[in-house]
């Protein structure tokens, strides 16, 4: 009678590891944003959140020898923002952060696809092996999820308090970004994966 084998000890820890740091850098200054907000008020969240981006940047860079460039261009955009909120004591500029980034990030998609490139295979390309096609439809997927997350932020922060948002943006967003990832993102994933294979 064979043993059957402890699921935990089929994951490779190695592949694990840096996903793991790369998600513990991005959440760590929301949480410290959001019990900040809760403790001491925007103002002071805002500056904490800009210093632990910076620290979040620099440690992906010790750690994991390299920076992604959706934390980065947050990261410059959470600095900017972050500024203006401070300096102009009006908090209207760090709600309009998330509605900055993620039109950003769908813009640049959406330019990519009318010219007829898949840019996200120039991000995950050495990550996820697709066929064209495959590409096509992540990055048009991508592109209208990445819309929607900015309307969703207008929505929330210009009809709901800031504490609502903040609670929002560090504990809404990523359930949605997951759900979004396992519904529409894993099976194309799958699909269009050269030779059959799984991703």
């Amino acid at each position: 009678m064979s043993e059957e084998k402890n699921p935990a000890e089929e994951l490779n820890w190695d592949e694990l590891k840096p996903q793991l740091i790369k998600l513990g850098l991005e959440l760590g200054p929301l949480v410290l944003f959001f019990i900040l907000n809760g403790r001491a008020g925007i103002f002071v969240a805002t500056a904490w959140f800009m210093g632990a981006m910076v620290v979040s940047l620099v440690l992906s860079w010790l750690i994991l020898k390299r920076i992604a460039v959706m934390p980065l261009v947050t990261g410059v955009v959470v600095l900017i923002f972050g500024g203006l909120t401070l300096y102009l004591q009006d908090d209207t500029f760090i709600k309009l952060k998330p509605t900055i980034v993620n039109m950003l990030f769908g813009g640049v998609l959406l330019g990519g696809l009318l010219f007829g490139h898949s840019l996200l295979r120039y991000v995950f390309g050495d990550v996820y092996k697709l066929r064209n096609e495959g590409w096509r439809i992540l990055t048009w997927r991508w592109t209208i999820f990445f819309f929607v997350l900015a309307l969703i932020n207008e929505i929330v922060w210009r009809n709901f308090s800031t504490d609502f948002w903040v609670a929002f943006k560090v504990w809404g967003i990523m359930p949605l970004t997951l759900i979004f990832s396992f519904v529409l993102v894993v099976p194309v994933l799958n699909k269009y994966a050269p030779s059959g294979e799984e991703a």
